[in-house]
């Protein structure tokens, strides 16, 4: 595959701990048409995830959980498994053991800087509930490369820790609600500039 053929936007939403609501709440804005991939990324270590099973309620796009060398497709919602660091290359997802499997997980981080090196498309991270502050610390990476990052407002995460990470960074450019976050994302699909409203 050549980059001509994956160039369309990524958002990776990163979260944990009360990520779940975020999710849930996100996915019912989003139009299932707007030609962008969501990635959403729960830092879990040994707990199988769910959200493949949990999230399909809530949105009509296909929701898959990621297996190795799986193609990144527009209009779908891909979930991490457990246990696992997230990458991308030619296209496809890449999954590698957990790089930090004690402490605290930092999943996002690991993806969000293999986005920032091998993904030719608009990237766009968000950030929502979770404890801890994985994530924040690419951030400034992705803004670099020209992307759009977006940390749920605090006072609508059930744990604020890691969006408050992420403001803290200094890299985020828009602290928004759940529902906000998804008409942001639409606008920037739609080719507008972020916070045009």
């Amino acid at each position: 595959m050549t980059d001509i053929a994956h160039d369309f936007p990524v958002v990776c939403v990163g979260g944990s701990a009360g990520g779940l609501d975020a999710y849930i709440r996100l996915l019912r804005h989003l139009p299932v048409d707007m030609g962008v991939a969501i990635v959403i990324v729960n830092h879990l270590r040994t707990v199988a995830t769910q959200l493949h099973e949990i999230l399909p309620r809530h949105t009509n796009m296909p929701v898959e959980l990621i297996t190795e060398s799986l193609v990144i497709r527009p209009n779908c919602v891909f979930i991490i498994p457990e246990k696992r660091d997230l990458h991308v290359l030619d296209g496809e997802f890449r999954l590698r053991p957990i790089s930090k499997p004690h402490g605290w997980p930092d999943v996002i981080t690991v993806f969000l800087r293999s986005l920032t090196e091998h993904w030719a498309g608009k990237l766009i991270a968000v950030i929502v509930s979770g404890y801890d502050g994985d994530g924040a610390a690419a951030l400034c990476g992705i803004k670099d490369v020209g992307g759009i990052t977006i940390a749920q407002a605090p006072e609508t995460a059930a744990h604020p820790d890691m969006p408050g990470s992420a403001i803290a960074s200094g890299c985020i450019d828009m602290i928004l609600s759940p529902e906000e976050i998804a008409e942001e994302i639409h606008r920037i699909a739609n080719g507008q500039r972020p916070g045009d409203r």
